[in-house]
């Protein structure tokens, strides 16, 4: 479910048999807590499963979400999550893993005020996933990249030189680590 904004409340669809690991609503309230007001901001979810964060952040006011996600099943629950919420013109999705997404987004010059990935806990995906970013250059001036990652996988030894952890917070066994280009001057 939806846990701010005007969709608030509102339950989204998750494809049946799906093995996807959700971002709880706890740590999606935590994680809009610590972001702020998103007025109008272009928002990427990358590795984006059902889309709920990417859902969350159109519903608290983003001007507009890109939806990374190469499962075919799960693509098309985020564009029936975005008809049933009444986000369909502000999302975006691509049906492409995170590398080749990334890869077009930076083909097309986009750029995110906040970047959120979620990838797969234990595949090594933490420190491929930053290299991807630091390549793609995505990140808008003062933006922020949120990297959701299980606390056994380290993530500063493999910062890009471009980004520098700002926050590190702690759920369980899941981490939300925060970063932001070395000249970023916003503040969480």
């Amino acid at each position: 479910r939806i846990t701010g904004g005007e969709a608030r409340g509102r339950r989204i669809l998750l494809p049946g048999g799906s093995r996807i690991r959700p971002t709880t609503d706890r740590i999606r309230e935590s994680l809009f807590g610590i972001l702020g007001p998103l007025d109008s901001v272009a928002f990427l979810d990358l590795f984006a499963g059902c889309g709920a964060v990417g859902l969350e952040a159109l519903s608290r006011g983003a001007g507009s979400a890109v939806f990374v996600e190469k499962q075919t099943g799960l693509a098309e629950a985020i564009r029936r999550n975005l008809e049933l919420l009444g986000f369909s013109e502000k999302g975006v999705i691509l049906a492409a893993d995170a590398e080749k997404g990334l890869g077009r987004l930076a083909v097309r010059q986009a750029r995110f005020e906040i970047l959120f990935a979620d990838p797969p806990y234990g595949e090594g995906y933490v420190a491929k996933t930053l290299k991807w970013l630091g390549q793609a250059d995505l990140l808008a001036e003062d933006g922020i990249v949120v990297l959701q990652h299980s606390q056994r996988e380290g993530m500063d030894e493999t910062c890009p030189g471009t980004l520098k952890a700002v926050d590190r917070r702690r759920y369980g066994d899941t981490v939300l680590s925060f970063l932001k280009s070395q000249g970023g001057k916003r503040s969480l």
